[in-house]
């Protein structure tokens, strides 16, 4: 009995600890981190000596350029799950009759369709924005990349994964233009002066901000795309206006190095599905998170590949990843190995309609809020007082899209792309 405990699942069983990684990380985004980041800035400026302020801060926003917070890791974990669905999607898709060319052309339909979703969320104001830095854009420019990888066995999906970062490092520090002068920054390319100095002194110039080799692929780019003002007045012709820089340093390109996490993914999940023990599939998942953290701290500690989220360095990449796989190795010691499962269930009704919450926390949470007003009154998001409005706003705005995702869960409607 002890060790059929210990064996696979039978393979059509759904892989619970995958749904709730999903839903935590689904729930931190659309209750957008419980207004955590903003009510740590509204206590700062009565005590900005607080140290536990300070860290709620550091760990639910971005860090500037070098460095990782929880906040940054979000997107990571995004990557790592695409992969590691796809070890369970296509084998469901293969076991229902489907082709191998019927299955490729699914992944490059869903591979458009997240592109377009992309561009389509990341452009809230008059014009289309081609930007491709939004995450759904990226997993779409790798996607049709990882599925030719898929079942093709962890020593060829290592080599590809450990290509793409060399790849990556070679085209930044051979790219000649990189750098800038740290007295001047680039303000036309929203690196200040002062900025530069305090974030970039320890950083080679090939990972400066705006001044590296995905900059230059996006101007290039970027300037083909058909992005236009609006019009200004009757018969008013539209004005071509040119991408200049990325204002948080985000680049195209990140989808190459950011393809490694979708691998990394892809074979923890491919390992997940294996005969192995379930215990040897944890000691084995947790062995390389150590090891993938450790590379990456070691690479950006020797001047090597600096780790940098917002450009995605390889260093970055690694030691993302390895994050990632500590999350879902305990994550899945805790649900499908311990049973420990009683407290799953808001963030499995999130999981499993996550592309649903996702659409609907970057449309609709500054709507949602004004309606809570108007109906509840202005007092709703004081009841903590002025310095806590911020996160019961986060709270309500996010426990009203769970309602959504409740609602469908139970009529069992699943948004799938």
């Amino acid at each position: 009995m002890a060790e059929s405990d210990s064996q696979t699942p039978p393979k059509s069983a759904r892989l619970l600890s995958l749904d709730v990684f999903r839903g935590l990380i689904m729930v931190s985004l659309a209750f957008n981190g419980f207004g955590l980041e903003r009510t740590a800035i509204a206590h700062l400026r009565d005590n900005p000596d607080s140290w536990f302020w300070s860290f709620i801060k550091f760990q639910t926003s971005h860090v500037q350029w070098l460095g990782c917070s929880y906040w940054d890791l979000i997107q990571p974990a995004f990557m790592f799950m695409v992969g590691l669905s796809m070890a369970y999607s296509y084998v469901k898709r293969q076991r229902e009759g489907h082709s191998y060319r019927r299955m490729l052309g699914h992944a490059t339909t869903r591979a458009f369709i997240l592109i377009g979703l992309g561009i389509f969320l990341s452009s809230q104001g008059a014009a289309t924005r081609w930007w491709f830095t939004n995450v759904l854009a990226q997993m779409g420019l790798g996607y049709v990349f990882l599925f030719l990888l898929w079942g093709r066995g962890v020593r060829n999906q290592a080599i590809a994964a450990g290509a793409t970062l060399v790849i990556t490092w070679i085209l930044y520090v051979a790219y000649p233009g990189s750098g800038l002068d740290l007295s001047q920054g680039a303000p036309d390319r929203n690196v200040s002066p002062k900025w530069a100095q305090t974030h970039l002194e320890n950083v080679g110039p090939s990972w400066h901000k705006n001044a590296n080799v995905g900059h230059a692929f996006d101007v290039w780019l970027l300037n083909l795309m058909p992005k236009r003002a609006p019009f200004t007045g009757e018969g008013s012709e539209q004005i071509r206006k040119p991408f200049v820089a990325n204002p948080g340093g985000y680049q195209t390109l990140n989808f190459l190095p950011s393809l490694a996490t979708m691998i990394f993914g892809l074979m923890c999940g491919e390992l997940l599905r294996s005969q192995k023990r379930r215990e040897e599939k944890v000691r084995l998942i947790l062995v390389a998170s150590i090891a993938g953290i450790a590379l990456g701290w070691l690479l950006g500690a020797a001047g090597v590949c600096p780790l940098v989220k917002r450009i995605w360095t390889p260093s970055w990449a690694l030691f993302s990843t390895g994050w990632c796989g500590l999350m879902l190795a305990g994550l899945y010691w805790l649900i499908d190995i311990k049973q420990r499962s009683g407290w799953v269930f808001p963030f499995v009704v999130v999981g499993v309609n996550s592309t649903a919450i996702y659409i609907m926390g970057m449309t609709l949470r500054p709507w949602v809020a004004k309606k809570l007003k108007i109906h509840l009154g202005d007092e709703l998001f004081l009841i903590g007082g002025p310095k806590f409005e911020p996160m019961f706003q986060a709270t309500f705005v996010g426990l009203c899209l769970w309602l959504v995702c409740y609602g469908m869960y139970r009529q069992k409607w699943f948004l799938r792309i």
